[in-house]
């Protein structure tokens, strides 16, 4: 992230551009925008110092709203991009928004490769479960049986677990968060955009006309702490109405237990550190189980993982300086090199 200015005063307004978003009415989409809008400026970060990427779908339209710069790419590709950006302007807060299908299809390939390489971009994987842009076709995140336009029969691939394929890439910043939840997605963004690396930030997100309802389990008030856990670093994983369940390990499987029926106090619990890789894909493989299934898991928001680890751009400025060390060569000498011929 680009160092934060103290004396920079800025607001919501600052950030919002004179372009009418064109999603649709009820979309999470909405949500997203004023939440990304309301912690840019405590970032201390002028706008023509901010860049957003994207690629293609509904969520990669965020770009025009902003009053930033912007690359409204093609798809799958953003994540390149933006890394190319950040390597050539390191001085650059450089956000990326992408889809399930953008960053985990035709991107997928990127996707995996951003992470490893840790470049410092904040990237928003608003996840719905659907391509909403190309009117429902399933995601590489579809559950399976959705009934799609392109799976009529039902969903068969077995889908992508973005907190897993996250951890196990080798991305060293993962969380998870919702559209509906403002102040909590604030939180998140704000954590995301001062860690130093790769910061990804999975947000559950509704697509009111092509998969409504698809996070309800997690998102309707009336159920949620029943099916949600929110993590606090080095707090116990408590969950429920009244905060009377909570997750212990039995070696390396979580298993659920009731504090109320005695024998288990919050002392015996799972404490969470954002800093365990192992507990954190332990953490990850909760989202592989259904919340209506029989000794289904609480799925865990907030952040599960964070590392600090060198950065992309660092070690490639690092790398061009050590190979400047003896004075900068001409582009003659780097053509010529030492095994030069000529053809008569």
């Amino acid at each position: 992230m680009t160092d934060i200015n103290p004396t920079t005063t800025l607001t919501a307004k600052d950030f919002a551009s004179n372009q009418e978003p064109k999603w649709c009415p009820g979309c999470g989409d909405h949500a997203v925008l004023q939440q990304i809008k309301s912690v840019l400026p405590e970032l201390g970060v002028s706008s023509e110092n901010i860049a957003f990427v994207s690629g293609i779908g509904c969520s990669s339209r965020l770009p025009y709203y902003m009053a930033t710069y912007g690359i409204h790419g093609i798809h799958g590709r953003a994540l390149p991009m933006a890394t190319g950006l950040k390597a050539a302007r390191p001085d650059l807060s450089v956000w990326v928004a992408t889809g399930d299908g953008d960053a985990l299809s035709i991107g997928g390939n990127h996707f995996i490769h951003t992470l490893r390489r840790n470049p410092d971009l904040n990237v928003i994987l608003f996840n719905n479960e659907i391509y909403g842009l190309t009117k429902g076709q399933y995601s590489p995140t579809s559950k399976l049986g959705l009934r799609t336009v392109t799976s009529p029969a039902g969903v068969i691939d077995h889908p992508f677990n973005p907190a897993s394929l996250a951890i196990g890439s080798g991305g060293t910043f993962f969380a998870r968060a919702f559209d509906k939840d403002g102040k909590f997605l604030r939180s998140i963004l704000l954590r995301a955009a001062q860690h130093r690396g790769t910061s990804l930030v999975e947000i559950y997100q509704n697509c009111p006309i092509f998969n409504n309802a698809a996070w309800d389990a997690f998102a309707n008030a009336d159920i949620k702490a029943e099916n949600t856990i929110y993590l606090e670093q080095n707090k116990p994983l408590l969950f429920g109405k009244d905060q009377k369940k909570g997750i212990r390990l039995d070696g390396f499987k979580p298993v659920v237990v009731d504090l109320e029926k005695g024998g288990v106090s919050a002392a015996d619990l799972w404490i969470h550190d954002e800093t365990d890789i192992n507990k954190a894909s332990i953490l990850a493989r909760f989202a592989d189980t259904d919340p209506d299934s029989e000794g289904a898991l609480p799925r865990p928001i907030g952040v599960l993982y964070a590392e600090d680890r060198v950065t992309y751009e660092d070690a490639l400025t690092e790398q061009v300086r050590d190979a400047q060390k003896n004075g900068a060569g001409t582009l003659a000498d780097l053509l010529k090199g030492d095994n030069s011929y000529v053809i008569k």
